[in-house]
């Protein structure tokens, strides 16, 4: 149980869950291959079933943490710094936003968008969820459309998404890892014959870093 104080911290954004933070390779969407100092905000609600970070979904394993700090460790590494989860738009996140962009960083998040967009972002990556879907304020917002491929249905799924994002964000489909020797052929044949879409693959994965 928090502290009043600081969960009046929390609330406002000055202290956000962290779960963890590391200077890696991007390794999906339309990044990657870049260089990324990544924060995962601990909380999610989305429940997807085969997220592969179930343990940033309860939000009290993570311990508040002040975005002076988060920001500090992550000017020290890189130019970009990425903030995913968990679902990091279940905070405030115009305080953290604010203090990076403060620190000449460029700011991205990788979200479900399953909340109203908070803070100021350089890239924006969508990757909506049918069991929680997106709010209009990252359909508008979105940079980049990614979309996980985990059976045949995703497909309907991913061109659904696609007539609800703006106009100018990147598609792409990526196959679930536990599926993509099956899915990734499907996705390869998908795009070559719907040449919107791009094919985004966990190349980090694929070479053993966080």
């Amino acid at each position: 149980m928090l502290s009043k104080e600081v969960q009046l911290e929390v609330n406002k954004g000055a202290m956000l869950p962290l779960m963890e933070e590391f200077y890696t390779i991007q390794g999906e969407g339309f990044h990657t291959g870049t260089a990324a100092y990544f924060v995962r905000i601990g909380g999610c609600d989305v429940g997807c079933h085969w997220c592969d970070v179930k343990e940033s979904w309860n939000a009290a394993l993570h311990p508040p943490t002040s975005v002076d700090l988060i920001v500090a460790n992550a000017s020290k590494y890189a130019e970009t710094v990425v903030v995913t989860g968990g679902e990091p738009l279940m905070w405030d996140m115009t305080l953290l936003t604010q203090m990076l962009k403060d620190n000449q960083r460029k700011v991205h998040v990788e979200t479900s968008g399953a909340y109203d967009l908070t803070g100021t972002w350089d890239w924006i990556c969508l990757s909506p969820k049918k069991n929680k879907l997106p709010t209009k304020t990252v359909y508008d917002k979105a940079h980049e459309l990614k979309v996980i491929i985990f059976n045949k249905h995703d497909f309907i799924f991913a061109e659904e998404q696609a007539e609800l994002v703006n106009d100018d964000a990147i598609l792409f489909l990526q196959p679930e890892w536990s599926k993509k020797e099956e899915m990734t052929p499907l996705i390869v044949d998908y795009v070559m014959n719907n040449p919107k879409w791009r094919v985004s693959l966990q190349t980090h994965k694929y070479l053993n870093i966080p």
